[in-house]
């Protein structure tokens, strides 16, 4: 057995979000922990509350009335000191990237070793080269497609072709649906390297939504809300939150429909399935089937949308577990998605109406700007072990915020 004095260290991986601040995003400076254990940066929380606001928790909003002395968190500030030279080493290495500079530190990016380059290899093309090529090989695909349509004619209508034309029409529209469906994809793919490349938006008639595996596409050719919503319809679902999950932060309207930050604590029963964090899930539980459902986020500065099981810790906020997804609006022009407790940036507009659909017969979970009249916004696949509830969290900092299930148009 290995004593004290052998060295014996055990390697722990960290990300910048283990080590850091809600408030600025940031990594971790002169970290100070509440008494409730939630930690932040010093000067991030004399900057909020220098600004009249409560002496409280940004995340659960425990607090008083009047000022808490901040202590320095020595272990955290040990913890961030040494992330920060760890992905200083890194920086320096040959082939990796510029160290960092002031201020917080970067996330790192996980990928493949690189390997040295081989005699007489082929230096590697640029992105926007690459780009190019592949904007090409994407329009040759597009082409071909369009070819093979025209060419799936049938014969010459005679009498001794009418066992002929009786057996293509069997066959001709699974056939035909599912090329329409590789052309669709193949002209969102085109779409998007477009919009990369020359940083403007495709013509008209090559903006399409995307949809789930398994939806058609014949009848939705273009991003128009009705059409989105009509193809949605026969899905739609009504939840409403669940009273027994809500936090003492949080309170509902009577159709329990809209769930707003409260300006007082709410005296509602105890109970252990009460959430600590501003969250809240729906009453519904989902475990097979198809399902989908809008939420208004006009009025809410940062939110999270998404799917989680009963039993999710009522101490972690929604997609940093493995039983929780979500899509999530920072509030510093972020839109991103949280699948099995990693963050994919998905851009920088903030959705007005978020689309849900959940798809447990092929386990996967879809993401929709419904009223800016966009694409799909994300997707990733789901766990149903267990059944999963609607599940939501909103900035619990700014009294007033709300997010509304509103009914899905048709």
């Amino acid at each position: 057995m290995a004593s004290p004095d052998d060295g014996l260290t055990v390697p722990v991986w960290l990300a910048e979000d283990d080590l850091g601040c809600i408030i600025c995003q940031g990594l971790l400076a002169w970290p100070v922990t509440l008494p409730c254990g939630h930690s932040f940066c010093r000067d991030c929380l004399q900057g909020l509350w220098g600004a009249g606001r409560r002496w409280s928790c940004p995340t659960c909003r425990e607090g008083g009335a009047q000022p808490l002395r901040l202590r320095k968190n020595t272990l955290l500030q040990d913890l961030a000191d040494k992330y920060s030279r760890a992905l200083g080493e890194l920086g320096g290495a040959p082939g990796g990237t510029p160290r960092p500079g002031p201020g917080p530190a970067p996330r790192p990016v996980p990928g493949p070793p690189r390997r040295a380059a081989q005699p007489g290899a082929a230096a590697p093309k640029s992105i926007p080269e690459a780009g190019r090529e592949l904007a090409e090989l994407v329009e040759r695909l597009v082409d071909i497609v369009r070819s093979l349509q025209k060419q799936r004619h049938l014969p010459e209508s005679g009498p001794e072709n009418k066992l002929n034309v009786l057996g293509m029409l069997a066959t001709s529209n699974t056939a035909e649906d599912k090329m329409r469906d590789i052309l669709h994809d193949l002209e969102d793919i085109r779409g998007k390297l477009q919009e990369n490349l020359t940083g403007k938006e495709p013509p008209e008639e090559q903006r399409q939504v995307k949809l789930p595996e398994g939806l058609s596409s014949s009848s939705c050719p273009r991003t128009d809300q009705s059409l989105l919503a009509s193809r949605f319809v026969q899905w739609a679902v009504s939840p409403t939150f669940d009273l027994g999950s809500l936090p003492y932060s949080l309170e509902l309207s009577e159709d329990r429909r809209k769930v707003t930050v409260s300006h007082i604590p709410q005296l509602y029963a105890w109970s252990h399935d009460r959430f600590t964090i501003c969250q809240v899930l729906c009453s519904q539980a989902f475990s097979s089937g198809q399902q989908y459902w809008e939420v208004d986020t006009q009025q809410c500065s940062h939110w999270a949308i998404g799917v989680a099981s009963w039993g999710m810790s009522r101490d972690q906020m929604l997609g940093r577990t493995r039983d929780s997804w979500c899509v999530e609006w920072k509030g510093t022009s972020q839109l991103s998605m949280w699948h099995m407790v990693k963050e994919t940036v998905l851009g920088s507009e903030k959705p007005r109406v978020v689309g849900i659909w959940l798809d447990l017969e092929r386990g996967k979970l879809a993401f929709y700007s419904v009223a800016n009249q966009e694409k799909l916004l994300g997707e990733c696949p789901v766990s149903a072990s267990s059944p999963l509830h609607p599940a939501f969290w909103l900035y619990g900092l700014y009294p007033g915020n709300s997010l509304t299930i509103r009914p899905v148009k048709v």
